[in-house]
This record gives C-alpha cells, sequence and structure tokens, in this order.
C-alpha cells in the first residue's frame, strides 16, 4: 500500500484475532506498530510473536486514566500516531432477558465508551498535527439483528455513528472509517461457537467460510494508506457475501 512505511499505528486490542493480525501487516508494509491489549499474557506473547513491535502497552480501554497514560506511552515509543487503528471490544453470548445490568455495562464500557475515549485523545493529538487516519473496528452486528448479542449488537450500532460524526467533525485533517467484519475465526469467536454452530454459520455464508483475521487487516491497511486518500465517513462491511441477503438472523 502506498504511503505506509515509517507510518506510526497504534492498535487497540492488539495483541490476539483481528488486532495481531493487523499489526502484523502494518509491520510488514514498513510502519512502527505500539500494541495496546489489557491482557498482559497476551501481550508479552505478541512482542515474542513480532519482535519488530515499537512496543507494547498494557491498559483497558474503559479506564480512562489508562488510557491516557497508554497513548502517551505509545507517543513515547514512536514519537506520535499517524494511524489508530480503534480495534478493542468483547462479547458474551446470551439471551435478551438474561442480560444484567453488570454484563451491560461491561460491554458498552469497552465497546462503546472505550472506543470512545481513544478516538478522542487519538483525534486531538492528530488535530494538533493537522493529519492522521482513524480506523475503528464495527462490525455487521451493528448493521442487521442477531439474537443473543443485544448488547453487542448496540454497541456496534454506535461506534458506526460515532465514526461517521467523527468524520464530519474531523475533516480535512483527519480521515475516519469503521471496518464492519461478519464472522471472522478468532479466539473469542472459537470461544463462544461449537464445531457444529460454525458449521452452521459458513453454511449461510455466500462465500461458505469465515474471514481470516489477515483478510480484515488487509482491510486496515488498505484503509490507513494513501490508496484511500478520499475515504472518510463510511462503514466497508466485509462478510463474505453475509449481509447482502440478510442470512444472518435466519
Amino acid at each position: 500500500m502506498r504511503g505506509l512505511k515509517g507510518k506510526r499505528v497504534l492498535i487497540t486490542g492488539g495483541a490476539s484475532g483481528i488486532g495481531a493480525a493487523t499489526a502484523a501487516r502494518f509491520l510488514e508494509e514498513g510502519s512502527q506498530v505500539c500494541v495496546l491489549d489489557r491482557d498482559p499474557k497476551a501481550l508479552e506473547q505478541i512482542r515474542r510473536q513480532l519482535p519488530t513491535l515499537a512496543g507494547i502497552v498494557a491498559a483497558d480501554v474503559s479506564n480512562l486514566e489508562q488510557v491516557r497514560a497508554a497513548f502517551a506511552e505509545a507517543v513515547r515509543f514512536m514519537g506520535r500516531v499517524d494511524v489508530l487503528v480503534n480495534n478493542a471490544g468483547i462479547s458474551i453470548r446470551h439471551n435478551f432477558l438474561d442480560i444484567t445490568a453488570e454484563e451491560w455495562d461491561k460491554v458498552v464500557a469497552v465497546n462503546l465508551t472505550g472506543v470512545f475515549y481513544v478516538a478522542q485523545i487519538a483525534a486531538r493529538h492528530m488535530w494538533e498535527r493537522g493529519s492522521g487516519v482513524i480506523l475503528q473496528t464495527a462490525s455487521t452486528n451493528g448493521i442487521m439483528g442477531y439474537p443473543y448479542y443485544a448488547d453487542y449488537n448496540a454497541t456496534k450500532a454506535g461506534v458506526i455513528e460515532l465514526t461517521r460524526s467523527m468524520a464530519l467533525e474531523l475533516a480535512p485533517r483527519i480521515r475516519v472509517c469503521a471496518v464492519a467484519p461478519g464472522y471472522v475465526l478468532t479466539p473469542m469467536q472459537r470461544a463462544e461457537y461449537t464445531d457444529a454452530m460454525l458449521d452452521e454459520v459458513n453454511r449461510k455464508i455466500p462465500l461458505q467460510r469465515h474471514a481470516k483475521p489477515e483478510e480484515i487487516a488487509a482491510l486496515f491497511a488498505y484503509l490507513a494508506s494513501d490508496d484511500a486518500a478520499y475515504a472518510t465517513g463510511q462503514v466497508y462491511t466485509m462478510d463474505g457475501g453475509e449481509t447482502a441477503g440478510g442470512l444472518a438472523s435466519r
């Protein structure tokens, strides 16, 4: 991709799944990369897997003070942040009637409030410098209905509208887009689905498989690059054709 060599990239939720694949892709493109994650063990593992990382930072994105400190640490590692991949998120599979107030608050705190915290701090940094790219992980769950994930769905719809609002206010200095993956075979997905459930999902998807994290990472790399210099305020769905026919809720 044009224009990624030498870019300073911060990736939240970067120690596993889509985040780890995205870190690897930006390193391949010649970028400097700092990974933020709340799991210290996963951070140490990604450091071993990707020894050329500029740095790793432990923080819970739902804690504003931790986010402020982590962003400052990332700037110390890299000198600045040109690209933010705002990817941290959690999900809990359960019936709507069984969601507790504590579970709701936890999912909202990480998936929406945490995205806001990181995005605002990064945007202030980029605004002062006069340029930057903010990319956020949404989901097809934020576009159409899925059972058993009411709290997750609501947060991802919120990320989509946050992205659009940010793009309008931050243009022309900062580009803001969201990527909305469909089913991706990440550790989080694997933990929630049995083999039979995975087979059933794959049957419904036109391409008949889950996405690979590396495929989502490629889209992040494109959107951060100079090749996507006119892209802002948009949500890019990558779902193997799943939502084209409204298959997800059948």
